[in-house]
């Protein structure tokens, strides 16, 4: 899977569901004006749509590949059917459900009350979480999209964290330099989700 590439849209019904077992994708609100929202992350640790695993089917939101990266694909009619009397795989994806319910909360908090700075560091750090290595690709302009505010303050922030030596920044590459760093100055959310995360599914 490539950037950018689109696994499903706002309001229709997905003909798949998506694990991914690297890179990384992104579920987002959509405005009428077409502005996006990163609501929430999903790499290895889950799966790419959930409202295939209910009987809501479809969702208001839409998720495309975030990072480069590869994931097994199943057909949503398959997944019904193999969870419909329970079993492991039901059980596993109810927690799963329930992870991304407060990674979803969280961040609506976060969105509000946390500093452009703490929620930069929060969403390189669940960036992180979901790849292989330290290094991956983000432009300042997809950064600003998916946090919600203006390219120009991302650019003074991912400045300020080079400046500090936790991540390098050269052309459209992020290297994560000091997980620690980031941690200290990120918000509480990255460990609150985080937390959930290990204790519902392990690390």
């Amino acid at each position: 899977m490539a950037p950018r590439d689109s696994l499903y849209e706002p309001n229709t019904p997905g003909e798949y569901v998506y694990f991914p077992e690297t890179g990384a994708t992104a579920i987002v609100t959509v405005l009428k004006d077409g502005t996006e929202t990163e609501v929430a992350t999903v790499g290895h640790e889950g799966m790419v749509g959930l409202p295939a695993f209910s009987s809501a089917r479809t969702a208001p939101r839409r998720a495309f590949w975030q990072l480069s990266g590869r994931a097994l694909r199943v057909k949503a009619s398959v997944l019904r059917q193999e969870t419909r009397h329970g079993g492991p795989l039901a059980k596993a994806l109810h927690l799963y459900a329930h992870a991304l319910f407060t990674q979803l909360a969280q961040l609506a908090t976060c969105n509000r009350h946390h500093s452009i700075e703490e929620r930069c560091c929060c969403w390189l750090l669940m960036t992180h979480d979901r790849i292989e290595g330290d290094e991956f690709e983000v432009t300042h302009e997809f950064l600003s999209e998916m946090l919600g505010v203006r390219r120009a303050g991302v650019t003074v922030i991912l400045g300020n964290l080079q400046r500090r030596g936790l991540i390098q920044y050269r052309r459209g590459h992020i290297s994560i330099r000091s997980r620690k760093g980031l941690q200290k100055r990120a918000c509480e959310c990255y460990g609150v989700v985080r937390g959930e995360f290990d204790r519902l599914l392990g690390s």
